[in-house]
């Protein structure tokens, strides 16, 4: 599974969990808060999965705010 599947995965799982409908897909450019509309909650959430999966604290150095960061951090 690519790096950018595994994000989806987990965003998805956050949405669904909100009853959000699932996305089928997220490039680099797709915006963590305004298109995917994940909260500060959700965001600590996503922190956590993503961190579980890949050994990184993206928001470590400071905030992300599209998939593309995000990549770039678990790269």
């Amino acid at each position: 599974m690519s790096k950018i599947e595994i994000i989806k995965d987990i965003i998805n799982t956050i949405r669904e969990n909100k009853g959000l409908d699932l996305v089928e897909d997220v490039t680099e450019q797709t915006h963590l808060r305004d298109q995917l509309e994940l909260d500060s909650l959700d965001l600590a959430e996503f922190t956590v999965r993503i961190e579980k999966e890949t050994g990184v604290d993206v928001f470590a150095d400071g905030i992300v705010q599209t998939v593309g960061e995000v990549l770039e951090r678990i790269s």
